[in-house]
C-alpha cells in the first residue's frame, strides 16, 4: 500500500491516482447510461428534460464536494502534522455536518421543485418531467453528498482502490436497475430517477459502513460535536470546489436558455451529450487531481518542499500529455458519440457532432486550470482556489455564451468554453508565478 508521506516518483504516482481517476471516468459512465436509456427508449423530449432540472441537483450537491475538497485537505494536513485524534474529529464532524445539511436541502427543494423547472425554462408537459425526475433525485440528495464526499476522505485514509470499487458497485447498480426500470418495466424518467437514487444510496452506505466499524486506515468515524471553527475553514478552503460546481450548474443554465432561443430543444439535447461525454474526459482530469490533493496536503503540512516541487512538477507534465491525447480521441470520436445518443435522427447527430468537435478543444487547457484550483485547495489556500474556479467556470464563461453567439450562432455558444478556458489559463499561471516563493513548490 502506497502511503501519503512516501517518495512519489511517474509510476508510484499513477499507481496512486489511476484508482481515483478510474472511478471519476466509471461514475461518468454509468451517468452516461443513465442518459442512453432515457434519449433512446423514452425519447429526446424526456432527455431534453432531465438536463433542463439537472443543473439544479447538481448544484444543490456541491455542497458535498465542497466538503469533500476542503476537508480532506484539512484533514490530511492535520494527519501530516502527526495529529491523527484530530484529524478524526475533524472528519467525523464534517461528516455528521455534511448529513444534516443534505437533509435540510433534500426538503427544500421538493417543496419549490415545480418553480425551479419553470425558472430553467421548461414549460407545460416538460415541468411534469423536470419535477418527476428532480423529486426522485432529492429524496437521496444526502447520499449523493455523502457519496461526493467519501470520494475525497477515502484518498486520504490512503484506500483509493476502495473508492474505485464503490464506484463500480454504485454504478452496476445503476445500469442494471436502469435497464429494470426503463427498458422492462417501462417507468420512463422516474424509473431513470429511482436507479439513479439507489446507486447513490449504495455509493454512500459501503464507505459509511467503512469508516464506522473499525479498519485499518488514518480514518474512522468517532462521536464528536460540531465546531464552527473547522467546519467554516473547510468551507472556506473548499470553497473552490463548490464555487466550481455551482458555476458549472448556472452556466449550464444559460447554456440551456440560450441554445433554446437559437436551436430549440434540440439544443439542450446536444448540449446534455456533450456535458456526458465531457464528464469521461474532464473526469481524468478531476481525478488526478483528487487522487493527487492529499498528497500534497500531507506534504505541505510536513513542510516537505522538496516533495511539493517534485509533485508539482510530474503533475503539469502528466496533464499536459494526457490533454494532447484526451483532445484527440474527442475529436475522432465526435461523430460515434454523437450517434450512440442520437442515431435516430440524422439532423440532431450532425448538429451534436460538431457541438463536440468544437467544444473538445478545450480540454487541450482545461487539465492544467483544474489542477491549478486543486493544488491551491490542497495548500489550504481556498481565496486562491476560489478565485481561479470563479474566473474560470462563471465569469469567463458568462461572457462568452452572450458574446460569440452573437457573432457566430450556434457555433459561438460551443466555443464559449474554449474562449473561457484561454482567459482561466492566464490566470492559472500568474498564480502558480506569484505563488511559488511561499509555497516553494518552484
Amino acid at each position: 500500500m502506497i502511503q501519503l508521506s512516501e517518495h512519489f516518483s511517474y509510476i508510484k504516482l499513477m499507481r496512486f491516482t489511476i484508482p481515483t481517476i478510474a472511478m471519476m471516468i466509471f461514475t461518468s459512465i454509468y451517468g452516461v447510461v443513465d442518459g442512453l436509456f432515457v434519449s433512446n427508449i423514452v425519447g429526446s423530449e424526456a432527455f431534453a428534460g432531465v438536463n433542463l432540472i439537472m443543473p439544479a441537483l447538481m448544484m444543490l450537491g456541491s455542497v458535498g464536494f465542497m466538503v469533500g475538497t476542503g476537508g480532506s485537505a484539512l484533514v490530511s494536513k492535520t494527519i501530516g502534522e502527526g495529529n491523527k485524534k484530530l484529524a478524526n474529529r475533524y472528519f467525523s464532524m464534517l461528516i455528521y455536518f455534511l448529513l444534516i445539511v443534505g437533509i435540510v436541502l433534500s426538503i427544500l427543494g421538493n417543496v419549490f421543485i415545480r418553480q425551479i423547472s419553470e425558472l430553467l425554462g421548461a414549460k407545460g408537459e416538460m415541468v411534469d418531467i423536470c419535477s418527476t425526475y428532480g423529486r426522485t433525485l432529492l429524496c437521496s440528495l444526502p447520499f449523493f453528498m455523502l457519496q461526493n464526499c467519501f470520494q475525497s476522505f477515502l484518498v486520504v485514509a490512503e484506500k483509493p482502490a476502495m473508492g474505485l470499487c464503490v464506484s463500480v458497485i454504485a454504478g452496476l447498480s445503476n445500469m442494471v436497475l436502469d435497464f429494470l426500470f426503463i427498458y422492462v418495466f417501462r417507468l420512463g424518467v422516474f424509473g431513470a430517477a429511482l436507479a439513479t437514487a439507489i446507486s447513490e444510496f449504495v455509493g454512500a452506505a459501503i464507505p459509511l459502513i467503512f469508516f464506522i466499524r473499525k479498519n485499518n486506515s488514518p480514518l474512522k468515524l468517532i462521536k464528536t460535536k460540531l465546531e464552527l471553527k473547522p467546519i467554516l475553514r473547510t468551507c472556506s478552503n473548499g470553497s473552490s470546489e463548490m464555487v466550481t460546481n455551482i458555476s458549472m450548474s448556472l452556466v449550464n443554465m444559460l447554456y440551456n436558455l440560450q441554445l433554446v432561443k437559437f436551436a430549440g430543444y434540440d439544443g439542450v439535447v446536444a448540449y446534455g451529450i456533450i456535458m456526458y461525454v465531457g464528464f469521461i474526459f474532464s473526469g481524468t482530469y478531476l481525478g488526478y487531481c483528487v487522487g493527487v490533493a492529499p498528497i500534497v496536503g500531507y506534504h505541505y503540512g510536513a513542510a516537505n518542499t522538496a516533495e511539493l516541487k517534485n509533485l508539482f512538477k510530474k503533475s503539469l507534465f502528466l496533464l499536459s500529455s494526457a490533454a494532447v491525447v484526451l483532445t484527440a480521441c474527442a475529436e475522432l470520436l465526435s461523430s460515434v458519440l454523437a450517434g450512440i445518443f442520437v442515431g435516430y435522427n440524422q439532423d440532431l447527430h450532425n448538429m451534436t457532432t460538431n457541438a463536440i468537435q468544437l467544444f473538445a478543444l478545450s480540454y487541450i487547457i482545461s487539465g492544467i486550470n483544474i489542477f491549478a484550483s486543486a493544488f491551491f485547495t490542497a495548500l489550504n489556500n481556498g481565496i486562491v482556489s476560489a478565485v481561479i474556479s470563479f474566473m474560470r467556470t462563471l465569469v469567463f464563461q458568462i461572457a462568452f455564451i452572450f458574446i460569440l453567439p452573437e457573432l457566430l450562432g450556434l457555433n459561438g455558444i460551443w466555443l464559449a468554453v474554449v474562449g473561457a478556458e484561454i482567459c482561466s489559463l492566464i490566470i492559472s499561471v500568474s498564480f502558480f508565478v506569484a505563488n511559488r516563493k511561499k509555497y516553494k513548490y518552484v
